[in-house]
């Protein structure tokens, strides 16, 4: 039987979530039309005006044009397989933030199926080309989105220092304060995907 923590955790899946004022992550639309619909009229009402949607294994561009056609979409799926992200995947991730940033105003959408791996951690790419320190930007995404992992963020953060040409002395220390954090912010993934996954979950 599901517990009542059990279902908090369950709901963060689809669950909209802001973590700047112009950056939010959430799982994939559902399965089912009326609640992929209310998902749609959400975003609108909470003005997206991109999705980045970082599945290989689905894609909801022509959902979205149909409904949603002034919501620019940014295609970039990718394995969330536990193998490393490539560079090349966060410099296009990066470049649809700037392309976003350059039709005005953003708030973008990040997001995967379930919004615990690829979506986090692109956000997470985002938040490092926007100046975030390397720890504030997980401590946001984590509490902005309980459920977050972020398995790639070490892969962000070398993309990150390798586009840039930063030292790698520092990137040395950045990673060294980033896999602090991770041992000490650790989250029960595997419970999280159980519950997502139980019938209904989906």
């Amino acid at each position: 039987m599901m517990t009542s923590d059990d279902q908090q955790l369950r709901a963060w899946h689809r669950r909209l979530c802001p973590v700047t004022d112009w950056l939010n992550i959430s799982g994939g639309l559902s399965n089912d039309e009326r609640g992929a619909l209310a998902q749609i009229r959400e975003w609108q009402l909470s003005d997206i005006t991109d999705v980045v949607d970082l599945r290989e294994e689905w894609s909801d561009e022509d959902v979205l044009f149909q409904h949603a056609p002034a919501i620019r979409y940014h295609y970039l799926g990718t394995h969330d397989n536990g193998g490393a992200q490539s560079d090349a995947w966060f410099d296009e991730g990066i470049a649809a933030l700037y392309e976003a940033k350059a039709a005005g105003s953003p708030r973008l959408l990040v997001h995967c199926h379930m919004g615990i791996n690829r979506g986090p951690s692109m956000a997470y790419a985002m938040m490092l080309e926007d100046g975030w320190d390397v720890v504030e930007a997980l401590d946001a995404i984590r509490q902005a989105r309980p459920i977050a992992a972020i398995a790639y963020a070490r892969d962000a953060l070398r993309a990150h220092y390798r586009r840039h040409g930063l030292d790698p002395a520092t990137f040395a220390a950045d990673l060294q304060r980033q896999q602090a954090w991770f041992e000490h912010n650790h989250i029960d993934v595997a419970r999280v995907i159980r519950l997502i996954r139980e019938p209904s979950g989906l």
